[in-house]
């Protein structure tokens, strides 16, 4: 996967309404109940946990809308 990544700097801002183009078709269409992802940066692992139920702990109000 780390021959994908572009190596280009931040997203540019069309890159990040891509993203969320994506990530909210995925959403409506591809999730089940969740989907848990890990990804290698140069600071460490990231880890990205997509649901369909508020975390506990948390509210709505914890999240930016998109």
């Amino acid at each position: 996967m780390s021959d994908l990544i572009s190596s280009d700097g931040p997203l540019s801002d069309a890159e990040v309404d891509q993203l969320r183009l994506l990530l909210r078709r995925y959403c409506h269409h591809e999730l089940d109940q969740w989907e848990a992802l890990r990804t290698e940066t140069p600071y460490g692992d990231v880890y990205v946990l997509i649901t369909n139920a508020l975390p506990a702990g948390t509210g709505p109000e914890m999240f930016r809308p998109f």
